[in-house]
């Protein structure tokens, strides 16, 4: 966005009530859920059932997996141990 045209857009914004401004809200908030939704479903197509992934746990250990669902939001994956796990596609790296 240039200069010019955000400089405008905060002047518009300036001149919105409070009913404008939680409509403008909900615009906001429903356009950024369907950008994130577009780069979850992008990161999920890099991954097919059957094939082997990795990813780090919140205590940091690198735990190698194998995808065993692709969910809406997240890949159902089993590791080597044996462990289930419900990870983010952003958090997978392949092979490992």
């Amino acid at each position: 966005m240039k200069p010019d045209e955000a400089q405008k857009i905060e002047e518009f914004i300036k001149t919105l009530g409070e009913e404008e401004l939680r409509y403008l809200n909900r615009l906001i908030i429903e356009r950024l859920k369907l950008l994130h939704q577009h780069r979850s479903t992008s990161l999920m197509e890099r991954f097919n059932v059957g094939e082997r992934v990795s990813f780090t746990d919140p205590s940091g250990t690198v735990k190698a997996a194998t995808v065993i669902r692709l969910n809406k939001k997240t890949v159902s994956l089993v590791t080597t141990g044996g462990e289930q796990w419900n990870v983010a596609p952003g958090l997978l790296r392949p092979g490992e």
